[in-house]
């Protein structure tokens, strides 16, 4: 069987991409099409060991900083991928990734991380925080994209969602029903330490405004508890200009310092409403909790009282009501638990259910 693998852009290696190396794993002889490939980023990935063709968005001047200025032409650019040998289609989209043209009568899947945030739910958040000249130009433009959005969705033959939370999404933008496979976790990269933890909480990922992270600090600000961020992006500068000392906001750090960082924690922090959360499992693959806002795919992933503890309102109060609940129970979350609950997300169980779809779908 032949496979196309269509990925939205490969930049850098986030929860999206490790998706695309577990589908890697399961069909090694695929191509790979995406509109922009940063090789480099890429050199101890599977993803480098495939065929990997760009479409012209990755020719076009200064692509790789400024690849999401091209939206308007990625539309055109997946239409120009000539995919009529392959015996199956897999897009994994997040950005613009499913409207390529599938030949007639094969199965095109699309493993659909979100639709476009931008473009749907968030489109009005994102518009509010541009300036004037880009906010008139978004009007017009992202209304074209939604409705090429939509179009596209229709050459799709099967969605699969990586949440409950995304495939009602997907129903509510696309008319489409979505089944449901969680992403994988590598478990084998993360462990607990079997010691007591240290005097931190963690925040890890993109420093962007929806992940709600300036929410945790004014929480954390009040009450002069510990924590620690990593991550880079938009807000980084603000978050270490409202930062108390009892906050040490570390920017990007190396992959071996995050494993210890996760280890170590008391718990991971994850304020923000996300369409699942890979973070949240390495948290807990590392045998530590999560303390999560109530809502998003964390519902999906974090288990009250024995992965974590949910705050219900995105405020510091509530955020820092559950820290106080979280700490007089502490001594009753157990590692080697959270861990082995945290299992049924391994990469393992992502290739096997899928791989069961897959052949459900062709045979």
């Amino acid at each position: 069987m032949k496979v196309a693998i269509i990925h939205y852009w490969l930049v850098n290696l986030r929860g999206g991409e490790k998706v695309l190396e577990a589908l890697c794993e399961l069909y090694p002889q695929a191509d790979i099409y995406t509109h922009i490939y940063h090789a480099e980023g890429f050199q101890d990935s599977i993803i480098s060991r495939h065929h990997v063709y760009q479409s012209f968005i990755g020719k076009l001047p200064r692509a790789r900083q400024w690849y999401q200025s091209y939206l308007p032409f990625m539309p055109l650019a997946l239409e120009q991928f000539d995919l009529s040998g392959y015996d199956l289609i897999i897009s994994s989209e997040s950005g613009p990734a499913k409207g390529i043209i599938p030949a007639p009568g094969k199965p095109h899947i699309c493993y659909c991380h979100s639709p476009m945030r931008y473009a749907w739910d968030m489109y009005h958040e994102y518009r509010n925080r541009c300036g004037w000249l880009k906010r008139q130009l978004m009007v017009p433009l992202l209304h074209y994209i939604r409705r090429w959005d939509q179009l596209s969705s229709m050459s799709v033959s099967h969605f699969v969602a990586n949440s409950h939370f995304v495939a009602g999404r997907i129903h509510s933008f696309y008319h489409r029903h979505a089944d449901v496979i969680h992403p994988p976790v590598s478990f084998d990269e993360f462990s607990p330490t079997g010691n007591p933890p240290e005097d931190y909480y963690l925040i890890l990922g993109q420093l962007v405004p929806y992940k709600k992270t300036d929410l945790a600090v004014k929480a954390f600000n009040q009450t002069g508890r510990k924590l620690k961020i990593v991550g880079e992006g938009e807000q980084l500068e603000l978050l270490r200009r409202i930062a108390q000392p009892n906050i040490d906001i570390m920017g990007r750090q190396p992959f071996s310092k995050i494993k210890t960082l996760l280890a170590n924690c008391k718990a991971l922090i994850f304020p923000g409403v996300e369409d699942f959360g890979i973070v949240p499992l390495e948290a807990m693959a590392s045998g530590r909790p999560v303390i999560a806002y109530k809502a998003g795919g964390a519902l999906e992933t974090v288990q009250e009282n024995l992965s974590g503890m949910f705050f219900e309102q995105q405020t510091e109060q509530s955020l820092n009501k559950t820290l106080d609940r979280f700490e007089e129970n502490q001594s009753s979350f157990d590692s080697e638990m959270i861990r082995n609950y945290s299992e049924r997300f391994s990469k393992e169980n992502f290739k096997k259910q899928f791989s069961d779809y897959v052949n459900k779908i062709i045979l």
